[in-house]
């Protein structure tokens, strides 16, 4: 089932696609390659010139599920996904901060929602490609926000909370399932969060995709309708 926006928010995407769509809508890149992906949805989304009324809940919660961490190289019988990996992150962010409000969590939630469209690539090989893929993600992650009523630009708090937690899970998943030593992953990912076995028992064992899928999707519904 689709959740279609409210008005409002539909008038805002509107509004908000003529604005980033500015110039005109590009099929191909600079090279004449196809600069497009369709979706299962139906939809067509232009990396190049991406449109809010392009995006679907089912095509990020589908995606993302089937999206790798760490290039696959993780323990267990399925891939710990992006999707279960933003759940994590927003589940960490909310035990920082209880007092967010569903807006910041959505924000929290979406964080890697490009990686729908553009893959996860480990932060060593996006150095090495540089502005391009950031560009791009940029780009997509502008569209993702107004499609659901979010500001273009996430406010300096939640983007730093953001980063906290996301590192926090890198932490967890590192050392619970990529091999990484704990003195290795506080090198480049910093100290342990505080972490309740309840919450390690439920976000660090990978789930099928179709319970990534699932729950992701439920938890991104939920934040929009309230």
């Amino acid at each position: 089932m689709r959740l279609a926006p409210s008005s409002d928010k539909r008038a805002v995407a509107e509004k908000a696609a003529v604005s980033i769509n500015a110039p005109p809508a590009k099929a191909r890149s600079a090279s004449g390659e196809r600069a497009w992906q369709r979706m299962l949805s139906g939809r067509r989304l232009d990396l190049l010139d991406p449109s809010p009324l392009d995006i679907e809940i089912e095509d990020i919660a589908h995606g993302l599920a089937r999206v790798a961490r760490w290039n696959g190289q993780t323990s267990g019988a399925h891939i710990f996904s992006v999707a279960q990996h933003c759940l994590l992150v927003e589940a960490l962010a909310r035990a920082r901060v209880p007092r967010l409000d569903s807006r910041q969590r959505l924000i929290v939630l979406l964080h890697d929602a490009p990686e729908y469209v553009i893959g996860d690539m480990i932060s060593p090989f996006k150095a090495v490609i540089g502005d391009a893929y950031k560009a791009t993600e940029r780009r997509l992650l502008t569209a993702i926000h107004l499609r659901f009523g979010l500001p273009a630009k996430t406010a300096p708090d939640i983007e730093a909370l953001t980063k906290t937690a996301d590192r926090q899970a890198a932490y967890l998943e590192a050392t619970r399932l990529a091999g990484f030593a704990a003195a290795e992953a506080r090198k480049f990912f910093g100290r342990p969060p505080a972490f309740s076995a309840a919450m390690e028992r439920d976000f660090l064992r990978p789930w099928p995709a179709q319970t990534a899928e699932e729950r992701y999707a439920e938890r991104l519904r939920k934040l929009i309708e309230e």
